[in-house]
């Protein structure tokens, strides 16, 4: 059975960064769009970053641009999620996600994508 495991989680200081890692295993082919998605203690689940791993077009919220950086492996079963700049608002629980339906863009909704994981978390103190 396939499955998302995610990676890299952990705490940090402000100012500090991560590297989040998600490897996909168990599917026939590899999805066509990856992202990850966090949600915070009390709030909804918001989409952080995604990619289109066919083109490699990449899709940031406006709270994870500049700072977040969502890219692939060659192999396209394996994204990362590099932060950079942590703000204590980045505390969450960061879950990966994909999808296998052919689309033109990833992009950052929970309705495009079909396939989570179990997610890792991320602790940013001030």
């Amino acid at each position: 059975q396939g499955q998302l495991v995610e990676s890299g989680g952990g705490s940090v200081q402000a100012g500090g960064s991560l590297r989040l890692s998600c490897v996909v295993s168990g599917y026939t082919t590899s999805p066509n769009c990856m992202g990850w998605f966090r949600q915070a203690p009390g709030k909804h689940r918001e989409g952080v970053a995604s990619i289109s791993t066919r083109v490699g077009s990449t899709y940031y919220a406006d709270s994870a641009k500049g700072r977040f950086t969502i890219s692939q492996d060659n192999s396209r079963d394996t994204v990362f999620l590099q932060m950079n700049s942590l703000k204590p608002e980045d505390t969450a629980t960061y879950v990966c996600a994909a999808d296998w339906r052919d689309r033109p863009g990833c992009g950052g909704a929970e309705k495009d994508f079909h396939t989570w994981g179990l997610g890792t978390e991320v602790s940013v103190s001030s």
